[in-house]
């Protein structure tokens, strides 16, 4: 009996702790309306975006499209100042679709910075870690790169061939993981050999219509992407797909428009960007949103967007692409 009377209150003083403990930790509630904010502007074409742990904000600039060497990647700092990191990237313009390309996404991990140009097929990383707002750009020859571009076409998943490395993202067992376009594939760069190999390949998204790929990340347990389909843009024929550890390519969520980008909230649940509603003019103006996972609107009147990437449990940025801004969202 003296043993029962003394567990007893201890007992309750633990249920009592933990009681506390557990009302006092509330999560993060997923967003169901964005506010925006221009803190950026005068962009030339911008494609990817990233922050790194000091809260900067790199993004890509695709440049002019006059088949120069404008193309870059710059920093900028929480107080709004830019700063070029790196110039002299191919630009051109899409024939086809009018657009123009060539540097594509970028990511931040660890004091480096990987970055794609989809149109060279290059994959580069650069140490990051030191670089100031006002340092002088760096010799873009400099900056250790890699041609992913003609192994992705070797694999000869399209017809005519085609490659656009587009987006990446560290994912399962610490492996580079690249989205391809052009391809409808992922491309595993393997941490410890480098070696490249084919990890995912995506279903067409109808009849001799493309699935295109355009981002990825990683949510602990597999990799969630985004899709943009070919053309027609069929409005409600792009999906997410799931993509497991080994993998298997499923349906996550369907029946969205043109995503061009995807990011998650702070529980982990996929946040996209519809890029716009194509139509005889091309994409309607202001047609882009950011959505849930559900396809329930957060953000309207966007002008094609192109990436998001979130900053805080509350904050996100966002890229227009036509608008050359970046855009603050809280909630």
């Amino acid at each position: 009996m003296k043993k029962s009377y003394f567990l007893f209150p201890v007992l309750v003083f633990l249920f009592s702790v933990q009681s506390c403990t557990d009302h006092d930790i509330d999560p993060t509630p997923e967003p169901q309306s964005l506010s925006s904010e221009t803190i950026f502007s005068e962009l030339k074409s911008p494609i990817g975006i990233a922050v790194d742990d000091k809260g900067n904000i790199w993004v890509t600039e695709a440049g002019t499209g006059n088949n120069n060497t404008d193309g870059s990647v710059s920093m900028i700092t929480p107080s709004g100042n830019k700063t070029t990191f790196v110039t002299g990237l191919l630009s051109v313009t899409n024939a086809g679709e009018g657009s123009i390309e060539g540097i594509s996404h970028l990511f931040y991990h660890d004091g480096k910075l990987y970055f794609l140009h989809g149109v060279n097929g290059t994959l580069y990383k650069a140490d990051v870690s030191s670089f100031k707002s006002g340092d002088p750009a760096v010799n873009l020859a400099d900056i250790p790169s890699e041609d992913v571009g003609t192994y992705i076409r070797s694999l000869a998943l399209t017809s005519p061939l085609n490659s656009n490395a587009f987006d990446l993202t560290l994912g399962p067992e610490g492996h580079l993981y690249i989205v391809d376009a052009g391809s409808n594939a992922i491309i595993k760069k393997d941490k410890d050999t480098g070696k490249l190999s084919l990890f995912a390949h995506f279903p067409d998204a109808a009849t001799k219509v493309d699935a295109v790929p355009t981002g990825i990340v990683y949510d602990g347990s597999k990799l969630l992407v985004s899709s943009l389909t070919g053309f027609p843009f069929t409005p409600s024929s792009a999906k997410i797909f799931e993509v497991d550890k080994d993998g298997t390519v499923n349906v996550y969520k369907d029946k969205f428009t043109t995503l061009t980008g995807i990011t998650l909230s702070a529980n982990g649940k996929p946040i996209v960007i519809q890029h716009g509603v194509f139509g005889a003019m091309g994409f309607g103006a202001k047609s882009g949103k950011v959505l849930d996972e559900n396809g329930n609107i957060l953000l309207d009147n966007v002008s094609r967007p192109t990436g998001i990437v979130r900053a805080g449990d509350r904050l996100f940025y966002l890229l227009s692409y036509t608008d050359g801004t970046i855009s603050k969202l809280t909630y």
